[in-house]
């Protein structure tokens, strides 16, 4: 796989959608957080040709998600996230800031819920969880193989029906 992008972090990805979200007076949970940092990852597999961070993202039962920021943000349970994050807190490169700007443009505006939906009903979760209960605990990892193949796919299917 390629490199990963300069030193960044899956809580600075998520920090920068916690920003975003106060900047646009949008709800923010843990659950919806582990999605847009998951489909952030996803898009810089394909359009970057790199990952973006290098903790491992896992097919858990409501969908991806990083351990590292379960753990950050378990102590708000079901309800918003209530942070305050400074712009100077979230600066990446022109390339990066559009990859996250489109993916929170794109998936940003769809709840936690939908997007578990979206999640549930896309391959990398699925193979992920091959073979395992609908409530079964996993920490089975979703690779990035498995990521970067659907949604190449995925961006391919979408140009040829534009």
């Amino acid at each position: 796989m390629a490199r990963i992008a300069k030193n960044i972090k899956s809580r600075d990805v998520a920090n920068y959608f916690v920003y975003r979200a106060n900047q646009d007076n949008v709800i923010i949970t843990n659950k919806k957080i582990q999605k847009l940092v998951y489909y952030a990852q996803a898009w810089s597999l394909v359009l970057l040709n790199k990952k973006l961070f290098n903790e491992k993202i896992e097919a858990w039962v409501h969908g991806p998600a990083v351990l590292e920021l379960y753990s950050k943000y378990k102590k708000f349970g079901f309800s918003s996230i209530k942070e305050s994050i400074d712009a100077g807190d979230v600066k990446f490169s022109k390339k990066i800031t559009d990859l996250l700007d489109n993916v929170w443009n794109v998936y940003g505006k769809m709840d936690a819920r939908y997007l578990e939906f979206l999640t549930h009903s896309e391959k990398p979760w699925q193979e992920a969880r091959n073979g395992l209960h609908g409530f079964e605990s996993s920490h089975n990892e979703i690779s990035c193989k498995s990521m970067k193949a659907f949604y190449s796919e995925l961006l391919a299917s979408t140009k040829s029906n534009a």
